[in-house]
């Protein structure tokens, strides 16, 4: 077992003891874990292991059965999504979800729809100034745009909300080698920008390259935890996640 590390007077978000059903199947079972100011902390296993219904559940898309989750010290469990962007918590979701008829601005403009009007245009700008791509395609119909711009496009939109802490579902899926390294450099700069993450991704390399701290899930609960760099050349996350 790897190293614990106990959450901190700078813990942004503590879930403790989760407990997610589908119906009758217990999915998610006695899930802890926490996050800390200007961390990155990924969440990783195979697939069915419930990182994206944990993930769901910390950003109200799910209401847990037991279980605490404390942003900032409050329990938000079961609070609706909607609720929780406005208190610094927004979601890039698994499959992008972009709106596909509308063009790439306004996309971008319905993710700040929280914000003052008069502050829309320069958190555009500073989407645009991280993804250039996505400047030059701003009359662009989202629908039209390749896999790496639609991501580039849900990561842009989450970033309208300014979020203290920025959840990402499966970022690197269904896109090319070149362009995973790609969303994986910008999510470097978004933690160097002060930005918090939390990050779910079935590519297990890529995650634990970039992160601080990770938890790995097998069939809904926490098998192991500790710091990103020493799990990655643990042998028993190399075995059964890395390939190797």
């Amino acid at each position: 077992m790897s190293e614990v590390q106990n959450p901190t007077s700078n813990t942004i978000l503590d879930v403790k003891d989760l407990h997610v059903y589908y119906g009758s199947i217990h999915a998610i079972k006695g899930v802890s874990f926490h996050v800390n100011e200007g961390e990155i902390v990924t969440l990783i296993g195979a697939n069915g292991a419930g990182k994206s219904t944990t993930l769901n559940t910390v950003a109200g898309l799910l209401k847990p059965r037991h279980g605490s989750i404390l942003l900032d010290g409050q329990n938000i469990a079961g609070v609706p999504a909607d609720k929780l962007l406005p208190r610094g918590m927004a979601l890039c979701p698994e499959g992008r979800r972009i709106f596909l008829q509308m063009t790439v601005r306004e996309n971008l403009e319905m993710g700040g729809f929280t914000r003052p009007a008069s502050e829309i245009e320069e958190s555009i700008e500073d989407v645009y100034r991280r993804f250039p791509r996505l400047k030059e395609r701003y009359k662009q119909v989202a629908g039209t745009l390749s896999g790496g711009e639609q991501q580039m496009l849900a990561m842009g939109r989450a970033l309208m909300s300014k979020p203290r802490l920025m959840m990402m579902d499966e970022p690197s899926m269904g896109l090319a080698p070149i362009l995973v390294e790609q969303i994986f450099d910008i999510i470097r700069e978004l933690k160097e920008a002060g930005t918090t993450i939390l990050l779910v991704e079935q590519n297990a390399q890529m995650a634990l390259s970039v992160a601080d701290r990770a938890y790995v899930l097998e069939t809904g609960s926490i098998s192991m935890e500790g710091p990103a760099s020493q799990l990655l050349h643990d042998d028993n996350v190399r075995k059964a996640y890395l390939g190797n």
